[in-house]
């Protein structure tokens, strides 16, 4: 397993060395860069820049190189640890990433837990109670999930809170919390507002989940091991349970590896309309400003994430299957 873990290491240094290069064009793709979104702001509100100042700004930027200096500058200080300046915020990419890490892997992980221990259970109960009414309901409730974009969910949340209760859970924190210094009271604030974006995220996925376990057992449940389990006069908790379950997760572990990164950056809309302080919203802006430092950043942790991932639900395939052999 650690040659196999190793052998992995490596292999992922190219994927992450094409992966940098390719993003780093589609970023720069569009006509124009930064400064050129900047200048046409600028020119919205009125306000000129003069050629001498835009020479120095394009100097300040780097963007006065050709495209693969900048590359090579831009890589080269991100393998030293050092991911660049944002242009947009004017700030150190590695100071803006340890501002928003916290709070992006609190809701990552938090909506993680929260699909695998809503999805599982459901499925296994929908699987073994199949076309009861219940099995109906949860299905009706998992195509729900997976066809109202999360986003939609987000804002009848919202405008259902200001109805109901005049007030809504935005963020992560009430106004007066987001400065004070870490306290009980903080705290249960923090989980008074951390099941809404939890629930928002995750209800596309534990929908998934509910459906591909469901599935899956179903099939396990009618394979001929199973049958023999019976046979032999086990009890049927003993032959779901121990058997079938054990041989239904593996699809849904060698999933785990997309669901990181997919929640990690996909919850970008979600982040933006909860004013959630994460990275995925930062994300997609400096995405659509041409902000290459930032975006080329974000996009390599999300890469990074991808092979980690990856990298865990084969190590937990081979834990949860010892017939499974890596070479």
């Amino acid at each position: 397993m650690i040659r196999y873990i190793f052998k992995r290491i490596l292999n992922a240094i190219p994927l992450l060395f094409f992966v940098s290069i390719f993003g780093f064009i589609l970023i720069n793709l569009p006509p124009g860069d930064f400064l050129t979104t900047y200048l046409v702001q600028l020119s919205d509100r009125g306000t000129t820049v003069d050629q001498a100042t835009i020479e120095t700004l394009k100097a300040r930027y780097g963007l006065d190189r050709p495209m693969y200096q900048q590359y090579f500058m831009w890589i080269g200080n991100f393998l030293k640890g050092d991911m660049g300046e944002s242009f947009g915020l004017n700030r150190p990419v590695n100071d803006i990433v340890r501002d928003f890490l916290p709070a992006t892997l609190l809701v990552t992980i938090s909506t993680l837990f929260f699909t695998w221990l809503m999805a599982i259970p459901i499925g296994i109960y929908s699987a073994t109670h199949q076309h009861s009414w219940k099995d109906n309901l949860f299905t009706v409730i998992g195509f729900l999930g997976l066809a109202v974009p999360n986003f939609l969910f987000a804002l009848v949340l919202l405008v259902g809170g200001f109805t109901i209760f005049g007030n809504a859970p935005i963020g992560l924190f009430s106004p007066e919390f987001v400065d004070a210094p870490f306290s009980i009271a903080k705290l249960i604030d923090l989980l008074k507002h951390l099941w809404v974006p939890v629930l928002v995220i995750g209800t596309s996925g534990t929908a998934s989940l509910i459906r591909i376990m469901r599935g899956n057992l179903l099939d396990v449940l009618e394979q001929q091991f199973i049958q023999t389990a019976r046979s032999k006069g086990l009890s049927e908790r003993i032959v779901i349970y121990k058997h079938a379950v054990r041989n239904a997760l593996h699809p849904l572990v060698m999933q785990l590896g997309m669901q990181l990164p997919e929640i990690f950056s996909g919850a970008a809309i979600t982040s933006i309309v909860l004013n959630l302080p994460t990275l995925g919203s930062i994300y997609l802006t400096a995405v659509q400003e041409q902000d290459m430092y930032l975006a080329g950043s974000f996009l390599m942790i999300i890469t990074v994430l991808l092979v980690v991932g990856n990298l865990i639900a084969d190590i937990l395939l081979a834990v949860l299957d010892p017939r499974v052999l890596y070479d």
